[in-house]
């Protein structure tokens, strides 16, 4: 691709997967993604690389246009060019959905080579940072209790920022309304860009200082363990469950990030969110369900019980209800004294509480008679005397008729 600015060709380079474009001088690269992601393209990253045999500066563009303006000059273009970074070798990341990346090689030395590569494959630190954010969500209230969590947790923090913690330990003995404080924002932002630069480069920090890193790792972890030990785990509920939403947040934002593809990304967020909470949708929906069932349903009646179910009924109860009594007359809460005052045959109360049967003969005839067997017997004897006494008038009246 060729356009002209100011009578200058200005050569254009489109970039195709797989292929190693290899050059000496700067040049200006394209790549268009032509390839719509489907759902086996969720852990999938498409990175252009640039890899130099000496520092090589790197400028990505959206488009062709943007790649024009950085051919003029502007003020903001030249101090720009200070701050971009100068590497041997750089990766620039594509968006699965980015229809058109351009970016700008500018050679810093003679005799550099550099090499241009487009590679589309799975990337193993997606499904890492996706299943990151999996452990963190579920396990979230699990890991905020931990103490091996909580001290691993505390060293790491320590270790990696060494130089933010050393700042804000600064800040707090300065005087408010000082002049220092601009250094202090400069402080951070420069321990940020520091933190940043460290972990970009350091494979080769460890192959070339790695017994200064080690030394580092060693004293600022043990003096973290030592901050961590002195305060001690979380044990205020509050804070734990302060800590465990935290997690879980971080865990959701892992698990969105991980994934290339944003609406398969927000709907694995919502079914996480789901699954997490299960029980409550099944118990709403078992109730709602219960309601529906219940209001097309006809009433059925209660059924009422038998004569024998009733008496059944009747003495399990009682007998229940006399070892609940008799077991409290025993017990310490009952005061012998005061209850054998209110009773009129404390000795008869007294053989219950030892275990007598709480009625006595007489009673239990005169229950029988009226309410149990006795009782039918008599209401037949009653019934069957009323049937004589009826036809009697009837056995006499033949009687004279045949003496006639």
């Amino acid at each position: 691709m060729m356009f002209s600015r100011s009578g200058i060709d200005v050569n254009v380079i489109m970039l195709q997967e797989s292929r190693v474009y290899d050059m000496n001088t700067s040049t200006q690269f394209c790549y268009k993604n032509v390839l719509t992601p489907k759902w086996h393209d969720v852990w999938t990253r498409i990175q252009i690389r640039v890899n130099s045999s000496k520092l090589v500066q790197v400028t990505q563009v959206d488009n062709e246009e943007k790649l024009k303006e950085l051919e003029q000059f502007s003020i903001w273009n030249f101090f720009s060019s200070f701050l971009r970074e100068k590497l041997n070798d750089t990766y620039v990341n594509v968006g699965l959905y980015s229809t058109k990346t351009c970016l700008k090689v500018e050679i810093i030395e003679k005799d550099t080579k550099y090499c241009v590569i487009v590679t589309r494959r799975f990337d193993p630190k997606l499904f890492l940072i996706f299943f990151l954010g999996v452990v963190l969500f579920f396990c979230g209230d699990l890991l905020s209790r931990s103490q091996v969590f909580y001290y691993s947790t505390g060293m790491s923090v320590g270790i990696v920022a060494s130089l933010l913690i050393i700042i804000f330990i600064l800040s707090k003995f300065m005087p408010k309304k000082s002049p220092i404080y601009v250094i202090l924002v400069g402080g951070w932002s420069f321990s940020l860009y520091l933190i940043q630069l460290v972990f970009k480069n350091l494979q080769e920090i460890w192959k070339c200082y790695w017994q200064y890193l080690l030394s580092y790792i060693l004293t600022v972890g043990f003096m973290s363990f030592a901050i961590c030990y002195k305060y001690g785990p979380l044990e205020n509920e509050r804070s734990i469950n302060l800590l465990t939403w935290t997690l879980q947040l971080m865990g959701l934002g892992f698990m969105y990030s991980g994934i290339q593809i944003p609406h398969i990304a927000l709907g694995t967020v919502v079914i996480a969110l789901c699954t997490k909470n299960l029980e409550y949708p099944i118990q709403w929906l078992y109730i709602t369900y219960r309601k529906m069932y219940k209001a097309r349903e006809k009433p059925v009646p209660p059924r009422l019980l038998t004569e024998e179910e009733y008496r059944i009924q009747g003495e399990v109860e009682t007998q229940k209800a006399l070892e609940e009594l008799r077991t409290f007359c025993n017990s310490p809460d009952c005061s012998p004294w005061q209850t054998i005052s209110r009773i009129q045959f404390p000795k008869r109360f007294a053989d219950f509480v030892e275990g007598s049967f709480h009625l006595t003969p007489n009673e239990v005839s005169v229950h029988e008679q009226e309410y149990g067997l006795g009782s039918i017997i008599a209401l037949d004897e009653e019934a069957f005397s009323e049937e004589e006494d009826s036809d009697s008038p009837h056995l006499s009246a033949t009687q004279n008729n045949f003496l006639t």
